[in-house]
């Protein structure tokens, strides 16, 4: 089996009206107007592979990445480095998992290999340790009003938490006592302020006014991450637990070597490539942290991808950010991800276990090229 070309869409999938922010806080989403690109791997037998980019990935790394693997076997290709030529490598060469359009030229090579070998992903990156994968609503700026409706739909959903994107100068308090008043202190919120809670002062006064509703789960990235002092006293102070979103197993190290080696988080939130994700992923587990699965609100194959690989993490035992298809207008896959009772089933079906919608791709395509 040879790669024989890489088919190219570039979409623009727009987010659903009101279901991110409300109109008060931000008119527009603004980032569900960047660019993704839907790729398909082909090769000389019936099999194919897909995959998907993040925001804004520029085209030329998409193009480089199918000239890396254009004419090669990809039975033969080394999944958790799928650029890498062993020949070609310094013997005290660590470093694996990088390149032109990694994430999503893994996805589509892993997929591709698979459907060929009968196999669902999860198994390829050392195999499912659950059989469902737990998953929380998810908002953006949103009113106390609107919040509360935010969760009514997510309690019909079935799901039992949500985390939320906010900022120090919206009405917290109240925002979270809505959100308590419809679903109750067992409903609980994830608090991302993407750092915009400023100072460690403010964090920590805000957390003793959240700490009477009882629904807060945990504060994500409550100030700027260089800020490791500020994580020290915020860590020392809140009354529940301290998260950092973090990309790499280096950031997670530092996180736990602050503070004389207490550390400063009590969980992570990581991302990566499906291998990069076990391979951060175990770097908290030695530390024994539990973790969860971010996302970029992205599309069908991406979030699917995220499942196979928090399925096989044995620490990824919090809920997950498999969000764009209740964001977006669509999600470009045939059949949605499932979302039963707060979780997410583990794919078993051969490869991702998803499959394009062209009908979908062909409204909201605005550029395709095929590289060969």
């Amino acid at each position: 089996m040879k790669i024989t070309a890489v088919s190219v869409w570039t979409v623009v999938v727009p987010t659903i009206p009101g279901r991110v922010h409300s109109p008060e806080y931000a008119e527009k989403t603004g980032w569900d107007e960047v660019p993704k690109h839907i790729i398909r791997v082909d090769t000389d037998t019936e099999h194919a592979g897909i995959g998907e980019t993040g925001r804004g990935l520029p085209i030329e790394q998409v193009r480089e990445g199918a000239r890396l693997l254009i004419g090669r076997d990809p039975e033969e290709i080394t999944p958790q480095d799928i650029f890498g030529r062993r020949a070609e490598r310094a013997a005290d060469d660590i470093t694996v998992g990088t390149g032109p359009a990694y994430d999503a030229y893994e996805m589509a090579v892993l997929d591709l290999v698979g459907r060929a070998r009968g196999l669902p992903v999860h198994t390829l990156l050392g195999g499912a340790v659950r059989d469902r994968v737990r998953a929380d609503y998810w908002m953006g700026h949103q009113t106390p009003e609107d919040g509360a409706r935010a969760v009514e739909r997510g309690l019909r959903l079935g799901f039992t938490g949500v985390k939320i994107k906010c900022r120090l100068e919206e009405p917290m308090y109240e925002r979270l006592k809505a959100m308590r008043d419809v679903a109750g202190p067992g409903f609980k919120v994830t608090v991302d302020p993407n750092e915009r809670f400023y100072t460690a002062a403010q964090a920590i006064e805000l957390a003793g006014r959240l700490e009477t509703l009882g629904n807060v789960e945990v504060f994500e990235d409550p100030i700027p991450k260089t800020d490791i002092a500020g994580y020290e006293e915020i860590h020392r102070a809140i009354p529940f637990p301290l998260a950092m979103h973090l990309g790499n197993g280096e950031g997670v190290v530092r996180a736990l070597q602050a503070d004389g080696g207490r550390g400063v988080v009590d969980c992570v939130n990581l991302g990566g490539s499906m291998f990069g994700f076990q391979r951060n992923a175990a770097v908290a587990a030695a530390a024994g942290l539990p973790c969860w699965h971010g996302s970029g609100n992205d599309l069908g194959i991406s979030d699917t991808s995220f499942v196979h690989a928090a399925a096989a993490a044995p620490n990824c035992t919090m809920a997950s950010d498999f969000v764009g298809s209740w964001t977006r207008e669509d999600d470009l896959i045939v059949e949605p991800i499932p979302f039963v009772d707060g979780h997410v089933p583990t794919p078993m079906k051969p490869g991702l276990g998803c499959d394009l919608d062209y009908d979908a791709l062909q409204r909201y395509t605005q550029e395709y090229e095929e590289l060969s």
